[in-house]
Parts: C-alpha cells; sequence; structure tokens
C-alpha cells in the first residue's frame, strides 16, 4: 500500500495572484454551498402544513441531512489529498445540484428526505476539502503570513453561509409566490455558478505518482492527543447549538412563541449564525487562550438566556440567548479549526480536518434527535433544560481537561 507522504501540496509563486484570486473564488463557493444547506430551515413550518407531519418529522429529516454528511465524510472526506480538491468540490457541487432539483419537482415528503440525503453527502465532500484548499490557496498567495485570513473567512464562509442561507429563504419564501420553490431557483443559478468558480481556481494538490489503495475515513485527526480532544469536543459543543437552530427553533417559534412569519424563522437562525460569523471576525486579535475561555462563557450564558427565553416564552430573550450562544459556538468551532489545520501535515490536511467535521457533525445530529425524541414525551420547555444542563456539563468539561493540559 501506498503511503500518503507521497502527496504534497503543488509547488506555487510567491505572492501569487492567481492564488488570491483563487482564495476568495473558494470562500464564495463555500459560503453559496454552506447557504444551500439551510435554505429548507425556516420553510419547514410551511411543509408542515402543507404535509401534515410532526415536529418530530422535522427533526427527522434534518438527521437525514446530518447523517449524510457522516457518510459522505466517513466515505470521501479524506480523498481530496490525494485526487486533488477541485475534483472533489465538484462532485460535491453536483449532488447539491442534484438535491435542488429534487427539492424543485418533489415537494413531498420522501422528496424532502431524499433531498436532504443528497444535499448532506454533497456537503460531507465539500466542508474538509473548501477548508483545506482555502489553507493551501492562502499560504501559496501569502508565503509567510499568519494564518488569520485563513481562519476568519473559512470559518466566516462556514456560518455566514449556514446563516444566509436562512435569511434569503426566508424572504424569497416570505415575499415571493411559490415559497416552496423560489427559493431553489435562486440557489440551483449560485451553484451553476460555483461550478464555473471552481474550475478557473488553481489547484493546490500534485496526485501521488501512484494512487493510494482506498479505505474509509474513520476519525483520525493528526496532532496532540489533549489538543485534538479540546478541540473536537469544543466543535461537538458549537455544532449542537447551531443544530437546534437549524432544526427545531423555526418551528418553536412558529408554535409555542405564535410567532409563524417565515421571514422571522429566517432571521431567527441568521441571528445565530451572523453572531457566529461577526465573534470569529472580532476576535481574531484575542490571544488563543483568551479566546478560547471567551468562548466557552459566551455558549455557556447564551445556553442558559434561551432556555429562560423558552420557558418564560420570550421571543427578545430566545433571540438574544440565541445569538450569544452563537457567538460563543462560532469562536469555539474557529478554534478548533485552527488548531487542527495548523497541527495536521499537508499529506493529512484534508482527513485530519474531515475528522473534525465528522465529530462536528455528530454533535449537530445527536443532540438534536435527543430533543426530537424527548419531545413526544415531555414538553419542549423541560427538554430544552436536558439539553442545556448536557451541553454545559460538556462546556466545563472541556474547559478542565484544556486547564489541566495548561498548567
Amino acid at each position: 500500500m501506498t503511503v500518503l507522504t507521497q502527496h504534497r501540496p503543488a509547488p506555487v509563486a510567491s505572492d501569487s495572484p492567481r492564488h488570491g484570486r483563487g482564495f476568495w473564488l473558494i470562500a464564495a463557493v463555500y459560503l453559496v454551498a454552506l447557504a444551500f444547506s439551510t435554505v429548507p430551515t425556516p420553510l419547514y413550518p410551511l411543509y408542515q402544513r402543507v404535509d401534515g407531519f410532526s415536529g418530530f418529522t422535522v427533526t427527522v429529516v434534518f438527521a437525514v441531512y446530518a447523517v449524510g454528511v457522516i457518510i459522505s465524510l466517513l466515505l470521501a472526506g479524506h480523498v481530496s489529498d490525494w485526487t486533488g480538491r477541485r475534483r472533489v468540490l465538484l462532485v460535491a457541487l453536483g449532488l447539491e445540484i442534484l438535491a435542488g432539483v429534487v427539492f424543485l419537482t418533489w415537494t413531498a415528503l420522501p422528496g424532502l428526505i431524499a433531498a436532504r440525503l443528497l444535499t448532506g453527502l454533497g456537503v460531507g465532500l465539500l466542508t474538509a476539502t473548501a477548508t483545506a484548499y482555502l489553507l493551501e490557496l492562502h499560504r501559496a498567495h501569502r508565503p509567510g503570513a499568519t494564518g488569520t485570513r485563513f481562519e476568519v473567512v473559512s470559518s466566516a464562509a462556514n456560518l455566514g453561509g449556514l446563516g444566509a442561507g436562512t435569511l434569503v429563504a426566508g424572504a424569497l419564501a416570505q415575499f415571493v409566490a411559490s415559497p416552496l420553490r423560489t427559493p431553489y431557483v435562486v440557489f440551483l443559478i449560485l451553484l451553476a455558478l460555483s461550478v464555473v468558480a471552481v474550475a478557473v481556481a488553481p489547484e493546490t494538490v500534485i496526485a501521488p505518482a501512484t494512487r493510494p489503495k482506498y479505505r474509509p475515513q474513520g476519525v483520525k485527526i493528526a496532532g496532540n492527543r489533549r489538543t485534538v480532544v479540546v478541540a473536537t469536543a469544543s466543535a461537538f459543543a458549537a455544532f449542537a447549538v447551531f443544530g437546534l437552530f437549524t432544526s427545531l427553533a423555526p418551528s418553536f417559534v412558529a408554535g409555542t412563541l405564535h410567532h409563524p412569519s417565515r421571514l422571522l424563522a429566517g432571521v431567527t437562525v441568521f441571528v445565530v449564525f451572523g453572531a457566529g460569523a461577526a465573534s470569529q471576525a472580532v476576535s481574531g486579535r484575542l490571544a488563543p487562550r483568551v479566546r478560547f475561555v471567551s468562548g466557552l462563557a459566551a455558549q455557556a450564558a447564551g445556553l442558559v438566556t434561551l432556555a429562560t427565553g423558552m420557558q418564560t416564552a420570550s421571543l427578545p430573550l430566545f433571540l438574544i440567548g440565541g445569538a450569544v450562544a452563537g457567538a460563543g459556538a462560532g469562536i469555539l468551532f474557529k478554534s478548533a479549526v485552527g488548531t487542527i489545520a495548523a497541527g495536521a501535515p499537508a499529506h493529512q490536511r484534508g482527513e485530519s480536518l474531515a475528522g473534525l467535521f465528522l465529530i462536528a457533525y455528530l454533535g449537530l445530529v445527536g443532540p438534536v434527535l435527543g430533543l426530537g425524541l424527548a419531545g413526544q414525551h415531555v414538553a419542549a420547555t423541560t427538554s430544552m433544560l436536558w439539553f442545556t444542563g448536557l451541553l454545559l456539563t460538556l462546556l466545563g468539561t472541556v474547559f478542565t481537561v484544556d486547564r489541566w493540559g495548561t498548567n
């Protein structure tokens, strides 16, 4: 079996303008692809009214998406390390375009499930690949520069895209005809343009002389064990908050809080991801330790406020709690990505990032499924208290492990 150490990043000229343009093109592709993945979020209450399915069914539909991501990460999250970044991104975009076609032509529940699975498969291929691609384009364009630009842009494209998708879809569904179709038409156009952008971006990987034997990804993350544990646990906790808002929050706002506006549903989710992206941008000048602890504290405080808003049926408290928790989650996720990307050798970068995203997406689906199942037997406010308690425990454990390692 040929080992992956035969792979190396492609040699490039210092300060190459082509790689600089490629960096921003891939960042835009990343944002559009992640935005597409959250288009259905503000539409779930509308799907429920049309098809008459329950809130738990929404949880199942969301879980199908996350399962698609996990399957894709397990099977192919690492293959761009030797097949090339562009090739994998084009396959990922093809899957998302196919999902968009299914969304348009099959609006019943089975079609929704099939389209969400396809979307998850595409996102699983894209996340680790695009992140590794951005780091390599950044280093090729600015040799010797710090990784600050990469960390801010890659994380902002990820979280900013997730938030933008809900906002655009909610606005289109509120003010434009055919709310279950028009958002997908818009994003199909953007995805087609993304294919063009990937096609003109420079490749950063040279395929090895002998192609490695294929094997599933697994959870393989290079780096110091304690550092990897802290990073992956942080990503898990961060995505648990994001999963809550991309699955159950719109239905809660429309039902328990009696605000059925599709635009408000989109704004609610955008607030969380927008706060996450903003916190990533403004926290770049903080020392790594201060930034990490700030993220933990903000997510913990936000979760308590969010649970209070649900208990008191207060939309303002619910939104404030979501924004604060989202800001903390954004910082934690940025720290995790930066840590893993910087600590992994080039020939394992895609594989290590795929492992990180695999753990993160387990955080996206696991707690939300638990909330959905609990909601079948207890009130949503009660299950939210359990969710908050478990996440606070995890955040406290992460802080303890990290502090133990620094002493």
